[in-house]
């Protein structure tokens, strides 16, 4: 018994050693300081096109104008703001990592491009565009100083990108896959972007501009593969959280990809596939509830694109089905009526409907 006690305490020793080492190593990975930045200088620099955002993996400006204008509001009140993240770069150019929407909304603002309206606590000011505000608010708002995490020289892409995940994957404005695809840089990434500009993905899963501006067409087709590629081994690992799920499977993915390009040519294949016989069989509905419908819901593609994609796989010689006997129907529609992607079950449920559907042509 004593023995097997000094060997766990010798065992948490070097744990706790080994522990301290990689946060000792890992800390020295990022260097950084804080810097105050005037409004002024922000939005000059900006425009100088000095101050940049990076497209590759930052969001499109999706802010509504009552978001634009509660953050302007804040900062006409004094408020503090959430800190910003930006970093040095080779071209000698700084990033602005985190802080986009809001670097855009001083800019807008302080061009006069931005009329502040339905502010909550400010109501004398609704109406109002920068240029026509008191001129001693004018000098204060543009002397307003912003606090900047700034990322020292050397910092690398990837620890940028991890910085960008760590913000965004737990704030509530952020949608999973806006996080996904700035985080995950790859080559499976890069395929799933390919796959979203596909035009016949286009016609058949349209998307709202609203929802296509949060990166919904990534969302589909990364859980279309994520759900497909995972179906014969029961989803292991799916514990009813949905993004961790489909991030893993990502950046798996981007790993694997970088050693085995057959990958992409396999996934390539199945999503066109998959994509020639849904025309065929849903013809210019697609995948929208109805003919007139402008977006279309993610559990109805789920079942339908995957159980396509299943029962080609089993069945490569798949005939035309005629499917309207149960396309409109009850069952299907209990099926999809709601997302339900934390359920394994419903998700396993729907998507074997169609597949069984197809493959027996009932």
């Amino acid at each position: 018994m004593e023995d097997n006690v000094e060997k766990r305490i010798c065992k948490d020793e070097n744990m706790t050693m080994n522990s301290a080492k990689q946060i000792s190593e890992k800390k020295q990975d990022i260097k950084f300081d804080t810097r105050d930045y005037p409004i002024n200088y922000l939005v000059q620099q900006y425009e100088r096109q000095e101050f940049y955002i990076p497209l590759e993996y930052q969001r499109n400006f999706v802010w509504g104008n009552n978001d634009r204008c509660f953050f302007i509001e804040s900062i006409l009140m004094g408020l503090p703001i959430p800190l910003m993240f930006f970093a040095d770069t080779d071209d000698g150019r700084i990033e602005i990592v985190d802080g986009a929407q809001r670097t855009l909304t001083l800019v807008q603002f302080c061009q006069n491009d931005l009329e502040l309206q339905n502010l909550e606590i400010l109501t004398e000011s609704n109406g109002f565009v920068f240029e026509e505000l008191d001129p001693a608010i004018q000098r204060k708002f543009l002397n307003t100083n912003i606090r900047v995490v700034f990322l020292e020289e050397g910092t690398t892409e990837k620890v940028r990108q991890e910085i960008f995940k760590r913000i965004n994957t737990r704030g509530l404005h952020v949608k999973p896959a806006e996080a996904r695809r700035g985080a995950f840089e790859g080559k499976f990434k890069d395929f799933l972007e390919e796959c979203v500009k596909e035009p016949k993905f286009n016609d058949l899963a349209p998307r709202t501009k609203i929802t296509e501006d949060r990166y919904e067409g990534f969302e589909m087709v990364s859980r279309f593969f994520a759900y497909l590629d995972n179906y014969e081994n029961n989803y292991e690992g799916y514990t009813g959280n949905v993004t961790k799920y489909i991030d893993n499977y990502v950046e798996k993915q981007n790993q694997l990809s970088e050693t085995n390009e057959e990958i992409i040519t396999l996934s390539r294949a199945k999503f066109k596939n998959m994509l020639n016989y849904a025309e065929k069989v849903l013809g210019k509905r697609g995948f929208r509830k109805t003919l007139t419908s402008k977006s279309t819901p993610r559990a109805r593609f789920e079942a339908l694109s995957i159980g396509i994609a299943l029962a080609l796989k089993e069945n490569p010689n798949l005939p035309v089905r005629d499917i309207s006997s149960w396309i409109d129907g009850d069952e299907f529609a209990k099926c999809t009526r709601s997302d339900a992607a934390n359920n394994k079950s419903k998700l396993v449920g729907r998507v074997d409907f169609v597949k069984n559907k197809l493959l027996l042509g009932a």
